[in-house]
């Protein structure tokens, strides 16, 4: 595996998650003089380059940003586009995916997907639910500020009806009723083409997390690119609010 690395990382300091906001995929087709849904087929391409660096890598966690809630806003035939490219995308690797050994999850919203769409994640989730291998996380009609208030919502109800006492609320109750309780926090966020925002994405489980933005358009994301990422990232001092 050594002689593979672009970069000098550290291979028993690889970060537990990564998380990705995967940007740039419009731009990227912009570049080349393609229709935006070219983009998105060729940011397909680079999902399935980094799923396997993790897995090489041994990242136990890898949360990527599909659709969010925001995503709706865009015209009607790129919605559809992505839909389609989202079932296309499992059908084509849940096989691969299956054989090594990487477990599927979603966190958002599913229910408001298309049925096809739906139908596609249950089969990918139910056939991969006893990999222990990368877990890889669609953020799929997922937005940060909604998956709160739905935590909120539901921490007033189980007060209400006793399940809870309010005077036993503490952050490891808010964290069980956000859709990534089960998920631990990212310890790297990484978003492409140049923004540096979160844009939406976890926004309560960020709190100590490392940011890397790059210029690289999602695309043109590769192996390497990660690496980089992660050797960024084995460089910084994390101390968690405290002094080391």
């Amino acid at each position: 595996m050594e002689n593979r690395l672009t970069y000098d990382i550290d291979l028993d300091n690889i970060p537990k998650h990564i998380a990705i906001i995967m940007d740039g995929n419009g731009r990227w087709a912009k570049s080349k003089f393609l229709p935006r849904v070219a983009g998105h087929k060729a940011g397909v391409e680079a999902i399935r380059g980094v799923v396997k660096e993790c897995s090489r890598l041994n990242v136990e966690y890898l949360t990527l940003y599909a659709f969010s809630t925001e995503n709706w806003k865009r015209p009607k035939l790129e919605v559809d586009a992505l839909m389609n490219l989202l079932v296309t995308y499992l059908k084509n690797e849940v096989a691969e995916l299956h054989r090594n050994n990487v477990k599927i999850n979603t966190i958002g919203s599913i229910k408001e997907l298309p049925k096809s769409c739906i139908d596609e994640l249950n089969a990918a989730m139910e056939l991969t639910k006893n990999n222990d291998g990368v877990n890889l996380n669609l953020a799929l009609n997922y937005g940060s500020r909604q998956d709160i208030k739905n935590a909120v919502i539901d921490i007033v109800k189980d007060c209400k009806s006793g399940k809870i006492d309010i005077e036993d609320i503490d952050e490891d109750t808010i964290k069980n009723y956000l859709s990534t309780k089960s998920i631990p926090d990212p310890d790297l966020i990484i978003r492409t083409s140049g923004e540096e925002r979160l844009s939406n994405f976890l926004l309560w489980e960020v709190a100590y997390s490392e940011f890397y933005f790059t210029d690289i358009h999602w695309p043109a994301f590769k192996a390497d690119s990660l690496q980089k990422a992660i050797y960024v990232y084995q460089n910084r001092d994390r101390r968690f609010g405290g002094l080391k």
